[in-house]
């Protein structure tokens, strides 16, 4: 089922894209590919777009992983992309009940690696599954974004882009 609204490469309009995938592991790379695609759409290329990425992909691999784990071919992973003028938002929500494997012996990387990579991770568990609502600053120069964030890696630009994102 997909639903979309008026998708246009502009940082200037609030554009909405809503999208259901079967929670099975096999649909990560498919999730992964269309959110790509969302991303190039608004112009966000490069280790930004990366960063969504990886931070999308952990909340929906959360979703297949804890919300069903013995799945059925009725759960789903619902996406929900939209911008606003300065800011990229993604929504990852399941119908599930949020579980800790069994076979698991230490906490989980997913949601700290999450809020390392996002300005800000709304997580909200309840009955009906589990919401997460990610949102990452749009760079005013995609290109001057990227060369920073490169160095930034590299360590050869320290202290001049803050360490830690606020939430």
């Amino acid at each position: 089922m997909v639903e979309k609204a008026a998708v246009a490469p502009s940082r200037e309009r609030i554009e909405f894209v809503r999208r259901l995938w079967p929670a099975q592991p096999r649909q990560l790379a498919q999730i992964q590919a269309e959110v790509r695609r969302w991303l190039a759409s608004i112009g966000l290329t490069g280790a930004t777009q990366d960063d969504v990425l990886l931070a999308v992909t952990e909340a929906a691999s959360n979703s297949v992983d804890h919300a069903y784990p013995a799945a059925t071919a009725d759960d789903a992973v619902e996406l929900i992309f939209w911008t606003e003028p300065d800011t990229v938002c993604i929504e990852i929500v399941d119908y599930g009940a949020w579980q800790t494997p069994a076979a698991k012996s230490e906490p989980g990387r997913g949601i700290p690696l999450m809020r390392r990579l996002m300005d800000s991770v709304l997580i909200h568990r309840g009955p009906t599954g589990t919401r997460v609502l990610l949102q990452r600053r749009l760079p005013e120069d995609p290109v001057g974004d990227e060369m920073a964030t490169r160095l930034d890696r590299a360590g050869g630009n320290a202290g001049t882009r803050p360490l830690s994102r606020s939430r």
